[in-house]
C-alpha cells in the first residue's frame, strides 16, 4: 500500500504549490493531501490580522481530523517547518514520521523570527510599510524557469506578521517521531536553512538529505523530490 503525504506549506504559498506532485505521487500509488492555510491560496479572502502560526497549525489538524488520515508521512516545507512541528506534537499517533523540506525546526518556544533574526527587522519594516500586518512575498528563487514564475507571481499572496512571530508551544514534550531534513543545496547568500541541516547532521534522531535543486523543489525539480520522498519512505519501511 502506498503512504499518506501531509503537506505543511511554506509562507506566501498554498497548496496549489504542489499541483506539479499530484500526478507524480498517483503515479507511485501515494496519496497527497495539500490543504492551504487561513488566509492563503483560495482561502486568501479569509485573510485577517488575527491569523497567526496556531491558526496554521489548528487548520492542518482539522484536515487530520475530519480526513481521518492516519499514518501520515508529514512534510514541513520552508515556513510549514513550524507549523508541522505543532501539528505532529498534537497529532502523535497519526504520524508516522516528520519530513523537513528546507524547512525551519523550532524548539518549544521559538518563533520563526527567532530562527531567522537577521529578517526580522526587514520583515517588520515591510508590515509597517504596508498595511501594518502583513508582509509581501520574498522573491522567489532565481533559477525558477519563466513559466513557473509567472504561475507562482499570480498566486502569491501576502503572509500575516504574526505568523512569524508567534512562538511555537509544544504541548507533549520533545518530539520523539522518525525526524529526516531534506536540504536544497544550491542555496542563497543567506543560507537561512544551512544552520538546520547542520543540526540534523549531528543530533542524533535525525536522518539527513541533500536534493541538487533550490528552495522549492515542488515546483523546480519535482522528479527529484519525489524520488527522494520515496526513498525515505521505503528507509522507514
Amino acid at each position: 500500500m502506498g503512504a499518506t503525504f501531509l503537506v505543511c506549506h511554506g509562507a506566501w504559498s498554498a497548496g496549489w504549490a504542489w499541483k506539479k506532485m499530484h500526478p507524480l505521487m498517483r503515479a507511485a500509488g501515494h496519496h497527497l493531501v495539500t490543504p492551504s492555510y487561513t488566509g492563503l491560496g483560495e482561502r486568501a479572502h479569509l485573510t485577517n490580522p488575527s491569523i497567526d502560526l496556531e491558526t496554521h497549525i489548528h487548520d492542518i489538524l482539522n484536515v487530520i481530523e475530519y480526513e481521518d488520515l492516519r499514518d501520515i508521512v508529514l512534510i514541513g516545507h520552508s515556513y510549514g517547518g513550524m507549523v508541522a512541528t505543532g501539528v505532529a506534537d498534537r497529532a502523535r499517533d497519526r504520524i508516522a514520521q516528520l519530513i523537513y523540506l528546507d524547512a525551519f525546526v523550532p524548539d518549544d518556544g521559538q518563533s520563526l523570527l527567532d530562527l531567522n533574526e537577521t529578517a526580522r527587522p526587514q520583515m517588520r519594516e515591510l508590515a509597517k510599510a504596508g498595511d501594518g500586518w502583513r508582509v509581501p512575498p520574498n522573491p522567489t528563487s532565481p533559477d525558477t524557469p519563466p513559466a513557473d514564475l509567472e504561475w507562482l507571481s499570480e498566486r502569491r499572496v501576502d503572509m500575516p506578521i504574526r505568523c512569524f512571530e508567534m512562538k511555537l508551544k509544544l504541548h507533549g514534550g520533545e518530539l520523539t517521531l522518525p525526524r529526516s531534513y531534506i536540504y536544497a543545496t544550491r542555496i542563497t547568500p543567506a543560507d537561512t536553512f544551512g544552520p538546520f541541516a547542520r543540526r540534523a547532521r549531528s543530533e542524533p534522531g535525525w536522518r539527513y538529505y541533500e536534493i541538487e535543486a533550490s528552495h522549492s523543489p515542488n515546483v523546480t525539480a519535482p522528479e527529484a523530490l519525489m524520488a527522494l520522498l520515496q526513498q525515505i519512505v521505503a528507509e522507514r519501511a
